[in-house]
């Protein structure tokens, strides 16, 4: 393109963009087409409708071409986020409640200890009274409050840290002294750990004969968590929520950990919270439960609310009591917004100076032009190490087998150098779940799997969240990206391409393996194609093409409609009704 078209003869045009602005609205300003805008936003790389948004840096050599320049207009988001920041800064911090959130594996007691604990609140003189759920609640211990976020487990309180929300100041880990550690215990160690949150642990189930504390002291230990028994520093708690013997001492505990945290918080400045849980609800609209985290909502105040605003119609404690006032970590139910936010959406009071509506359009033209330019974790990484920003890369291992597992994880402890290093949050045996995905996306991790299923929900959460998600089947191959990364040297980040689909009608045993035996229904096979095989819609094994056949012959490719036998790579557990899946990868280009 030429900047030199329509180009005034005296000095460049003026434009004041904001930081997101769609498709049509630049051609109306700088007086286009919007297909001719289209077009050149193609030239450059970007791919935009209309109707998308596209940022100040996409849009500026299109203004150029038309004889403009760009500046970028303060943002009001922007400038309500300096005036946020200046009013935290106080000297004026005052005590405030701890944020407790109970994890652990199912059925070892998480809710029948949040059930107990509710009961012996009393004093407010409601034992066992509560009226109205809302997902959190308070209870006093020694004349000071204690904030539960009654969640259902690790799943939603990463939820809340993938959306950049830690409203948790200690975790309590419950383990059955029956049962010990677990696969969702070992999970819920590693979300607590990724959060830099202390864990005090909660040994349930102690009046069952066969409890054994000892054995879970020893099997966290494993896990490199020490309970002061052992020597380590982490508070362990035996207790039965079903007797309620301990729950006392667990509570003083929390209290303890609290004290020692010295928790504070300026209940003056604007206040600013965090969305637990929305809904919305038939009569009353939008319904939203808030954390707040410092200075004091009251109704009548005007607020944003991630991509929406509102103003205060009416507040409620746990109890469904009104309140005139919430002050730092006490949960409130609101009403009043435009919309339902999302959990981890952050809650601000705004003044009179700023527009919530313009700033909530704002955050969600931004956010559709993040969604559209997010580059991968690994691509992401490479790219801060070649700009001299050195940060550990956090990494998720899954694998097939427990062998195959540690000799990646031990491989990855040699890569690196002491200023780059692969730092593995967790790592396990089996398909990559929806666990798996929050974990990385609340700790900007990669996932990497080994030979390693990946479950289709998980798939989907992943695109949601723009978690980078690589399986290998080649383990040199996972290394040498892993070692081109941590060197600043990314590998091309890759797309997969679909060629074609094939459904197994029958499955043969030959020498050395078993193959199946396909229609090709779609597209077309090749054998140098890569293969993933899916089992009523959940992917089972993906690797490269060992053989393709036509009857008794070797085929380069099978077309629809034709039959073939097909083996894959490391593979035999074929099943009749499989579908087959082939794809290349290819170089995604980048602009």
């Amino acid at each position: 393109m030429s900047t030199q078209r329509h180009l005034a003869a005296s000095e460049e045009r003026v434009l004041e963009l904001p930081r997101a602005i769609t498709v049509g609205e630049l051609a109306e300003k700088v007086g286009a087409n919007p297909v001719e805008i289209i077009k050149n936003l193609m030239r450059t790389g970007v791919m935009a409708g209309v109707n998308d948004a596209i940022d100040t840096e996409a849009a500026r050599p299109i203004a150029a071409y038309y004889g403009f320049e760009i500046r970028e207009a303060e943002a009001e988001d922007a400038a309500l986020g300096e005036r946020m920041a200046d009013a935290e800064r106080t000297d004026n911090q005052q005590p405030r409640p701890a944020v407790v959130t109970v994890l652990g594996h199912v059925d070892h007691g998480k809710t029948s200890i949040l059930d107990a604990v509710r009961r012996t609140d009393v004093a407010g003189g409601e034992a066992g009274g509560i009226t109205q759920h809302i997902g959190a609640y308070q209870v006093d211990v020694a004349d000071s409050p204690i904030t539960f976020l009654d969640t259902p487990g690790h799943e939603a309180f990463t939820t809340l840290r993938a959306r950049g929300a830690n409203v948790t100041d200690i975790a309590v880990l419950v383990v059955a002294a029956d049962d010990g550690v677990m696969p969702q215990t070992i999970e819920a160690i590693n979300h607590a750990r990724a959060a830099d949150v202390p864990v005090i642990v909660a040994i349930n189930k102690m009046d069952v004969p066969a409890a054994d504390p000892e054995r879970v002291k020893r099997q966290l230990s494993e896990q490199q968590v020490l309970v002061e028994d052992w020597g380590g520093d982490v508070l362990s708690v035996p207790v039965s929520a079903r007797t309620g013997d301990g729950l006392d001492t667990l509570l003083e505990s929390i209290h303890l950990v609290a004290e020692i945290s010295e928790l504070t918080a300026d209940p003056e400045v604007p206040a600013r919270g965090t969305v637990i849980e929305a809904r919305l609800h038939q009569n009353r609209g939008p319904v939203a439960t808030v954390l707040i985290q410092s200075g004091t909502l009251r109704p009548g105040m005007s607020v944003l609310v991630g991509s929406t605003w509102g103003r205060i119609r009416a507040m409620t404690d746990f109890r469904g009591n009104r309140l005139s006032d919430a002050r730092p970590s006490t949960p409130v139910e609101i009403l009043g917004l435009a919309d339902v936010p999302k959990a981890g959406d952050i809650l601000e009071v705004v003044d009179s100076a700023t527009d919530p509506r313009a700033v909530a359009a704002e955050r969600a033209a931004a956010a559709e032009v993040a969604d559209r330019r997010q580059p991968s974790s690994l691509e992401q990484y490479a790219r801060q190490i070649g700009g001299g920003k050195i940060q550990d890369l956090n990494l998720i291992l899954k694998a097939d087998t427990q062998g195959s597992l540690e000799a990646v994880r031990s491989s990855i402890g040699q890569l690196g150098n002491d200023t780059t290093r692969g730092k593995v949050l967790h790592a396990d045996v089996g398909s990559i779940t929806e666990g798996d995905v929050l974990l990385a996306a609340a700790s900007n991790a990669a996932i990497l799997g080994f030979n390693s299923r990946i479950e289709t929900a998980a798939g989907r959460l992943a695109d949601a969240n723009r978690v980078e998600i690589r399986n290998y089947a080649i383990i040199y191959q996972l290394l040498n990206d892993l070692d081109n990364t941590l060197r600043g040297m990314a590998a091309p980040l890759l797309q997969e391409v679909e060629e074609g689909r094939a459904e197994v009608r029958q499955v043969f045993d030959v020498r050395g393996g078993r193959v199946a035996g396909c229609l090709v229904t779609e597209g077309r096979v090749r054998r140098a194609s890569l293969a993933r095989v899916s089992r009523d819609g959940e992917i089972i094994m993906d690797g490269p093409i060992s053989s393709l056949r036509r009857y008794r012959d070797e085929a380069r490719e099978v077309a629809a409609g034709q039959e073939c036998g097909i083996g894959i790579q490391g593979f035999s557990d074929f099943a009749e009704g499989d579908v087959i899946m082939t794809y290349v990868q290819e170089e995604q280009p980048s602009y």
